[in-house]
């Protein structure tokens, strides 16, 4: 692991500055993930070499970048094991993604005293859509809750899903508590009930290999910045013959076959989700960190972080006055985690580690309902990647250490 982590490392040039005369430390990667310079140098080859619109023009140009971000929309079908390219549609972020669905399929197939079921661990993007849609028609949200442990309770997901349950949305990975959902068992169970999956995977596609053929949902939706590639483009998901009846719910240029004075008449999918000008360079590099994944191997990924975050748990657990979110089994925990430290706020603790060059997320995360289910504000997030390495995990628990000293003896 050391030798091609040392490699990998020098890939991303962020990784070599010093933060507060400290050498960088990043651990915020459920936030936004650093980008290689491969990824970097090929948005920039596009802007120095093809830039021009997509759709649009016959000449060179054009040609090349309608050609580029085409083959993108292979790239991505072919990582997420996608039937085919057409069940691809380009947004901004998994937020649009989640809207997306929400705004169009959720009117189509949700009415009044229908239900919506969710779990208590969702981030806002995956549950103000859905609690939107309830409100505009007439329908019920319901939440799964959580197990003793802080994983999620199957048990009270079997009991909530019933006959009037339309869709059932979760996250992959929970951006708080460190664990990973049984997708492929809560996709069987909600089919044989006839509701239909969305899954967000924002906090997941980076990490672990995903089938979205295999797992059966209808929809999936992550974003680009979180797993290598620029801010700004995001994918969603569908089965095509979804993405077919679902209509646009944003227009104008490109998203259309024919127009007239009175009427206009739709692409098929996905280009009639992709109203204007879209995120060019983004769709570049999207494609490009895509193939950096792949060339380093998703199951190299894998395997790395769960190193890591074996290395880093049982060594936060023996902090005293520290609190871990999610489950204490290191084997259900994976490259998330969430904590306090007794009688400090989360912001102290996170600013007191930025002195440190070590950079964390305090905060509620996006899941303030999460937060009440816990029983706190905020907490704490240090969150992993596989360009991070077992040094640096020993040097994050020695600077969660230096900064409880300081605090203790202020106080």
């Amino acid at each position: 692991m050391a030798n091609k982590f040392e490699t990998i490392a020098k890939d991303f040039p962020i990784l070599s500055r010093r933060v507060n005369s400290e050498p960088l430390l990043y651990l915020d990667n459920a936030a936004t993930s650093q980008t290689p310079n491969q990824v970097l140098e090929r948005i920039s080859d596009f802007y120095q070499t093809s830039n021009a619109n997509v759709h649009r023009g016959v000449y060179t140009l054009a040609n090349e970048a309608t050609e580029a971000y085409e083959q993108v929309r292979e790239k991505v079908a072919a990582f997420i094991h996608a039937p085919n390219a057409k069940s691809i549609v380009y947004t901004r972020s998994t937020t649009e993604s989640l809207n997306l669905i929400a705004s169009s399929f959720g009117d189509l197939v949700v009415n009044q005293d229908d239900e919506i079921l969710i779990t208590i661990m969702e981030h806002h993007s995956n549950l103000i859509p859905w609690q939107q849609l309830a409100k505009r028609t007439h329908a019920k949200l319901r939440y799964v809750m959580l197990t003793d442990d802080q994983t999620l309770d199957l048990q009270d997901f079997r009991k909530k899903l019933n006959e009037h349950t339309k869709i059932v949305s979760v996250a992959q990975t929970s951006n708080v508590l460190g664990v990973t959902n049984p997708i492929k068992l809560i996709a069987k169970l909600a089919h044989e009930k006839h509701a239909y999956v969305v899954v967000d995977a924002a906090q997941s596609v980076a990490h672990q290999k995903i089938d979205v053929q295999d797992l059966n949902v209808d929809f999936l939706a992550f974003s680009g910045h979180k797993m290598l590639g620029p801010t700004g483009i995001g994918v969603l998901f569908g089965k095509p013959e979804l993405l077919k009846v679902m209509p646009p719910i944003q227009f104008g240029g490109e998203m259309i076959e024919n127009v007239t004075q009175t009427q206009a008449k739709w692409q098929q999918a996905p280009w009639k989700f992709e109203a204007g000008t879209p995120n060019i360079g983004g769709v570049i590099g999207l494609g490009a960190a895509i193939d950096y994944l792949k060339a380093i191997g998703m199951p190299w990924i894998e395997a790395t972080e769960r190193e890591l975050i074996e290395r880093l748990l049982p060594e936060l657990e023996q902090v005293a006055g520290l609190t871990i979110y999610g489950p204490q089994n290191v084997v259900q925990h994976n490259g998330i985690v969430a904590f306090n430290l007794k009688n400090l706020h989360p912001h102290d603790v996170a600013t007191g580690l930025d002195m440190l060059g070590v950079e964390v997320r305090a905060g509620h995360h996006c899941a303030q309902p999460l937060m009440t289910t816990l029983g706190v504000e905020a907490t704490v997030r240090a969150s992993l990647s596989f360009y991070n390495s077992l040094t640096d995990m020993d040097r994050f628990v020695y600077a969660v250490k230096m900064v409880k000293e300081f605090f203790d003896r202020e106080s």
